[in-house]
């Protein structure tokens, strides 16, 4: 078991075998827009380490915002570099160091709701000023499965084959995003994938913290989002950094998930089960989720490491300890697009 915050974000930031040989075959230093948020600090260590592993001699440069300093120090203690930066700032992007490996993880999702305008700034308007100022890098840049529409839960989910019909302003602007990487791609011919991830998952946030706390708490648990897919965040991010090698124009697209199609009513019976209670369930499963297909990913990658039994084993024990929380919850209930 994971039995604190620094045991966690090793854990997070552990490259496997498969992340050294992938260092090993990277061009070039790594540039991360956008590494302040849940995932990004994480990543950053786990390129770090995997690259130190390989012996390359690559740099890994963080930029964000930074409105949490404590996030920087661990950073810079690893030998990650960073640059605090607010990107939608006029000449930001171009102050930046050049870079032949960029991902792009900067986006706004939750609180858009009455923040339209700078959520289509975020997650449209910039990605398209980074599809210019990186014409000549590899780009792996992050997307959300919210482009889908909902899908029949007996589907399997929607495949990248599917086409995208994004439900509310959030996901039209993170198709908006995806557009403008497919149109540097087809201008300037660069070599890009994109991920439509989710959901991302560690202890102190995602699906399976947000069902366990309320089960945990004797809260109720929405069904009528019946079903979704998981994915340990360090094998998100794994996948992220071996991306490099499968970069094309115009992009790959590829669904970033666990490969079960895993039920919400499971899920908090088995969350009460190891929690001694019965979770309070709330309403009845809908004919649709949103679901993604990740059996493109797991072909290419092959399966997580973190197998989803151990992630509700892992989140029960942090949950029933006490563990601290992010206190975001991912509102993965949410059927009508406003977030």
């Amino acid at each position: 078991m994971i039995r604190n915050e620094a045991e966690l974000d090793e854990r997070l930031s552990r490259p496997s075998v498969a992340d050294v040989a992938a260092a090993a075959a990277l061009k070039g230093d790594l540039l991360i827009l956008g590494a302040g948020g849940k995932m990004g600090p994480s990543l950053a260590l786990r390129a770090r380490r995997a690259i130190e592993k390989a012996g390359a001699p690559h740099r890994v440069i963080a930029v964000a915002r930074f409105t949490r300093a404590e996030l920087v120090e661990p950073l810079r203690a690893a030998g990650v570099e960073t640059i605090a930066s607010n990107l939608l700032e006029p000449g930001a992007l171009a102050a930046l160091p050049d870079s032949p490996n960029v991902i792009f993880m900067a986006a706004m999702k939750f609180g858009t709701t009455g923040a339209e305008p700078m959520t289509w700034a975020m997650n449209t308007h910039l990605p398209g000023l980074v599809a210019e100022r990186y014409r000549d890098s590899s780009i792996v840049a992050f997307s959300t499965g919210n482009v889908y529409p909902l899908s029949p839960a007996v589907s399997g989910g929607c495949t990248e084959f599917a086409s995208p019909n994004p439900v509310g302003e959030y996901a039209q602007s993170a198709l908006g995003r995806e557009r403008m990487f497919e149109y540097g791609a087809r201008t300037y011919g660069t070599q890009s994938v994109i991920l439509r991830l989710n959901y991302a998952n560690e202890l102190r946030y995602g699906v399976l913290a947000d069902i366990a706390r309320k089960v945990f708490e004797r809260r109720p648990v929405d069904l009528r989002m019946g079903a979704v897919n998981v994915i340990w965040q360090g094998d998100a991010n794994s996948v992220c950094l071996r991306a490099f090698s499968h970069v094309e124009a115009p992009p790959l697209i590829l669904n970033l998930t666990g490969p079960e199609t895993v039920s919400v009513r499971y899920l908090a019976n088995e969350f009460g089960r190891r929690f001694g209670v019965d979770p309070v369930l709330d309403g009845a499963e809908s004919e649709t989720a949103l679901l993604s297909n990740a059996s493109l990913c797991c072909r290419l990658f092959g399966y997580p490491l973190v197998t989803l039994g151990e992630m509700i084993e892992w989140v029960a024990a942090w949950v029933s300890a006490g563990g601290t929380t992010l206190g975001k919850p991912t509102h993965f209930e949410t059927r009508n697009g406003r977030f």
